[in-house]
């Protein structure tokens, strides 16, 4: 775990202790429980104020359900989930709405995220309504902002979802999130369902509204090319635990765990011949780990201490941290 005793980055504006979320599985005729997925399994993080947070990982190992957990769309089962220096892990759901305005997100598929039967004035401003923001003419005006905030004409306030593409769609995901003036934006895969040009275009969006408006993101994705782009810090997640956590350009620098080496080998890279590694063994069922260090039947330096005890993150340096018993 992380030094809980004192933060690691300067003005943390979330910080994550202790978190865990397990999922029951219930079989039988009597639905009892058998057993649990270990989703997310004893998270620290931390991300500063005005600052990006990469969250990086193979499909399925819990880094969406961290999103989740953070948004207080579920409830942890224990840990803390400190936002501006307040828990709100144990809040209710009346005591949780004055903050949900200030945390939003942005989802993967830019087109399923959109109610289709809206127009996308009428999707921006849902926010503004819900909350009780300004009159109705206070609200059109901001909507025609954030429309051009975010690169598209106010004239496109009355079309639908399908009238547009890809990438204009998630530009109203975007100016959605905006719209209620959040502190803390999740961006969940948000340009993995884009062309690769279109992807640089929104990606940039997103540094311009962040150096505007002091934004803090965390940016979950599997594309380390991506979360290199845009992070400040860089988590590395594997089966519910995080691997390495470090500054961007410490681990793309040096990359310290296997499982995080793994990921680069197997990243096309520009000018560099494509010579792909595959992880050899399986990856472990999240309903029954084995015992010491999860990525064990996959890594090549594994030792016997690996497979007996639980491997705690310890510092490799001031910024960079590795769940590893033999690097660093």
């Amino acid at each position: 775990m992380l030094e809980s005793s004192k933060s690691i980055q300067q003005h943390p504006l979330l910080q994550i202790r202790g978190l865990k979320k397990y999922f029951p599985v219930r079989r039988g005729f009597l639905q009892r429980t058998k057993a649990w997925v270990k989703a997310v399994d004893n998270i620290d993080l931390e991300i500063e104020e005005g600052k990006t947070l990469g969250l990086v990982g193979e499909s399925g190992c819990g880094k969406s359900t961290v999103a989740r957990l953070i948004l207080r769309l579920i409830v942890p089962d224990t840990g803390q989930i400190i936002y501006k220096g307040r828990d709100i892990a144990p809040l209710s759901e009346k005591e949780l709405k004055p903050l949900r305005k200030e945390i939003q997100i942005v989802f993967q598929d830019p087109f399923g995220s959109l109610n289709p039967r809206m127009t996308v004035g009428q999707t921006v401003e849902e926010g503004l309504r819900v909350a009780g923001v300004g009159s109705r003419a206070e609200r059109k005006e901001r909507l025609a902002e954030l429309l051009k905030m975010t690169g598209l004409s106010p004239e496109v306030a009355d079309r639908y979802p399908h009238e547009f593409s890809g990438g204009q769609r998630q530009r109203v995901g975007i100016a959605r999130a905006l719209s209620v003036g959040p502190s803390l934006i999740l961006c969940d895969e948000p340009v993995s369902a884009l062309d690769v040009s279109i992807q640089a275009q929104i990606l940039n969006l997103l540094k311009d509204l962040q150096e505007n408006l002091n934004l803090t993101y965390m940016f979950i994705s599997h594309d380390l090319n991506v979360v290199g782009y845009i992070s400040d810090w860089v988590a590395v997640m594997y089966l519910g635990q995080i691997m390495e956590y470090a500054k961007a350009d410490s681990l793309f620098a040096n990359p310290l765990h296997p499982y995080t080496r793994a990921l680069f080998d197997a990243a096309p890279r520009p000018g560099q011949k494509l010579d792909l590694k595959a992880l050899s063994g399986d990856v472990p069922s999240p309903i029954n780990p084995p015992p010491g260090c999860k990525f064990q039947g996959r890594c090549p330096l594994v030792a016997k201490q690996c497979r007996e005890q639980e491997i705690d993150l310890r510092r490799a340096s001031d910024c960079h941290f590795v769940r590893c018993i033999r690097v660093g």
